[in-house]
């Protein structure tokens, strides 16, 4: 049998997070550990946009009533229970199944005795990872820019515009942290979250690739992908989808008006569905990002054990925490995950 076990926990972060829709300063994610023949693999479920206070509890008692419910506890773990999940996880909100996929995961490498990147027959080796800067004055998020280089030895950084405050605000942001960014020779990214119009993308594209931007991602809201087309013609920088693209079914839709497509664990239900929408995307000969949410490095560490796959990598929300529930296992160098440690799974054990 499996035992599935599920318990919350509160992440505070070091400094909140503004985007285009807000700003988080804290979440109460929920871990989730599966269970067979003395071996425990571990999963995690975070919230995303549109989730309220109560995400936890709802992610806790969807996933308890899922698996009690069931007849997969009795079923051997691996890939064909992982798919069965799949199947007949219709009730679960879809960071509850990215928890639970998570975890069965971590549970069938650790059986193995063999890291998951070298169950899934992936390499190790992966692209440094952006660490994001909010929305912020110019001036604090030029401070922002010097703390994460100070602390991490960030080889790119990833701006968030789409200030309410308008597109002055924006250029003003990107100059300070352009600035930055130069003197410590890291390259400099753009991730809108859907806060521009048309008009407001157009320009901000020309802006942005006269003055260094590798790319912009989520330009225009999702919900207007009809109007990508207008911006995607002619562009001068390439434009990577996150929030207009969450399954692998999304992907064909959006192929002919992006570059890329942004992939996260909590937004498409986990591993599973990650590497469909990766096979999704190369069909379609579009580039991938793997990013993240609010998780810690238990999720963090799972996105990493895929990292292989990816042509950036956006895995940070662990570095901005107060505190961890996790031992973590995997370690940031030289500006990016090294997967490459001598234990098993994914890489991290919740502490409580």
């Amino acid at each position: 049998m499996i035992e599935v076990r599920t318990w919350p926990v509160r992440l505070t972060k070091r400094r909140p997070l503004t985007i285009s829709r807000g700003t988080t300063a804290a979440s109460t994610n929920l871990m989730v550990s599966a269970s067979y023949a003395g071996v425990t693999g571990y999963g995690e479920c975070a919230p995303g946009t549109g989730h309220g206070d109560d995400f936890a509890a709802q992610a806790q008692t969807a996933i308890d009533r899922f698996w009690g419910s069931s007849l997969l506890a009795e079923h051997a773990p691996d890939r064909t229970l992982i798919e069965r999940v799949w199947v007949e996880s219709e009730s679960l909100p879809v960071p509850a199944l990215a928890g639970l996929d998570t975890a069965l995961w971590d549970l069938i490498a650790r059986l193995a005795d063999l890291p998951l990147h070298q169950v899934l027959g992936l390499s190790s080796t992966q692209v440094p990872s952006s660490v994001t800067i909010g929305i912020n004055p110019p001036s604090v998020a030029a401070e922002r820019a010097r703390e994460i280089i100070r602390e991490t030895g960030a080889k790119a950084l990833k701006l968030k515009l789409g200030s309410p405050d308008g597109l002055e605000h924006d250029r003003a942001s990107y100059l300070a942290v352009q600035s930055v960014a130069a003197e410590h020779g890291v390259v400099l990214r753009v991730d809108a979250n859907g806060g521009w119009s048309v008009e407001a993308a157009k320009a901000m594209l020309v802006w942005l690739a006269e003055r260094g931007c590798q790319y912009v991602e989520q330009p225009l809201m999702r919900g207007v992908e009809a109007d990508l087309p207008t911006i995607y013609e002619d562009r001068p920088l390439p434009i990577f989808l996150d929030e207009s693209v969450h399954f692998a079914i999304d992907v064909p839709m959006v192929a002919d008006r992006c570059d890329g497509v942004n992939v996260k664990l909590m937004k498409c239900g986990g591993i599973t569905e990650a590497l469909r929408i990766v096979a999704s995307a190369r069909e379609h000969r579009l580039q991938t990002m793997i990013g993240c949410m609010s998780e810690s490095s238990v999720a963090v560490a799972a996105g990493a054990s895929i990292g292989s796959l990816f042509d950036y990598i956006d895995l940070d929300s662990n570095l901005n925490l107060l505190d961890e529930p996790v031992e973590r296992a995997i370690q940031w160098r030289d500006g990016g995950w090294d997967i490459e440690v001598p234990h098993v799974g994914i890489g991290a054990w919740p502490i409580s």
